[in-house]
């Protein structure tokens, strides 16, 4: 498996255990399984779902900052990669 960055955690919501990635190199899609990494943060899930503005959306491009629902803890500065 390869590792690709595509974006950084800008913002995490603890209650409702949400990211908000700015996506800057390659598109995320729905399904699509990603790896953060930080100094605290260290997990692989799939995209169950993106939000942008409260809207669900399937596929995120560079410039987009997505909510993304994360299975563990995050923190600003997360490096957010794509697994193929």
């Amino acid at each position: 498996m390869s590792e690709t960055k595509i974006g950084n955690v800008t913002h995490f919501f603890n209650e409702l255990l949400v990211a908000a990635v700015k996506i800057t190199d390659e598109e995320l899609h729905t399904g699509d399984t990603i790896h953060i990494k930080g100094h605290t943060s260290d997990f692989l899930q799939e995209v169950a779902s993106m939000q942008v503005e409260h809207e669900s959306v399937d596929v995120a491009k560079p410039g987009d900052t997505v909510g993304i629902a994360v299975d563990q803890y995050v923190r600003e500065h997360d490096t957010v990669y794509i697994v193929r």
